[in-house]
């Protein structure tokens, strides 16, 4: 083989190493382990992509709350953070199945990313295979909080619900989990950037 030959080869190589080392991966480092991380577009898996209509989006939205104020409607499956002029940022969430459902108003007290989490006593009752991580089970791609986590407190006490974030993006628009309210990773990052520790929530009580 002529050296011209071998440098263009060498030069066609790199372009197609570096070609594919700007493709955006799924997973990142976040201490020291591989951590889920949605890619654009939403993609939670190579077979899946959130419906248009749960992707966040900026919409008309009238309320009576105060702009910045979290207004989460499980009837609907959104959570809207209410902005100036009659809009809101709209997300897709996941919701409380049938009888894990709450609705009412609290505070975010607590922030946290890529979130530990400790299943409740009553639920280790149910899922005794949880036992495992009653002591927590650390932030990472098996962790049921996904990216990011917020904790609601109502009267100076955790209500143990959380707005977080979540591996299985194809779970957004159901009625499937143990109360709390989930949104894909990228959307809970969004949103997490956006509120203020003190941020008021308003869960409606319509039935899911």
């Amino acid at each position: 083989m002529k050296r011209r030959e071998f440098l263009l080869g060498l030069g066609a190589s790199a372009a197609a190493l570096s070609a594919s080392s700007a493709i955006a991966s799924p997973f990142g480092e976040h201490g020291g382990m591989s951590v889920y991380v949605d890619p654009p577009s939403y993609r939670g898996s190579p077979n899946y992509k959130l419906p248009k209509q749960y992707r966040r989006q900026l919409v008309k939205y009238e309320t009576k709350e105060r702009p910045g104020t979290i207004v989460i409607d499980p009837s609907s499956k959104y959570l809207y953070l209410v902005m100036k002029d009659g809009e809101a940022m709209r997300y897709g969430v996941g919701v409380g199945r049938e009888g894990f459902a709450w609705s009412g108003r609290a505070n975010i007290r607590r922030k946290a990313e890529w979130p530990d989490w400790t299943p409740p006593a009553e639920m280790i009752k149910r899922r005794p295979d949880l036992a495992k991580y009653r002591n927590g089970m650390p932030g990472g791609p098996e962790n049921p909080l996904g990216a990011r986590a917020m904790y609601l407190y109502k009267g100076g006490r955790d209500t143990l619900y959380r707005i977080h974030g979540t591996n299985e993006p194809w779970t957004i628009g159901q009625a499937m989990s143990s109360g709390c309210i989930r949104l894909v990773n990228d959307d809970i990052e969004d949103l997490y950037e956006r509120v203020p520790m003190g941020t008021r929530v308003v869960v409606l009580g319509t039935p899911v």
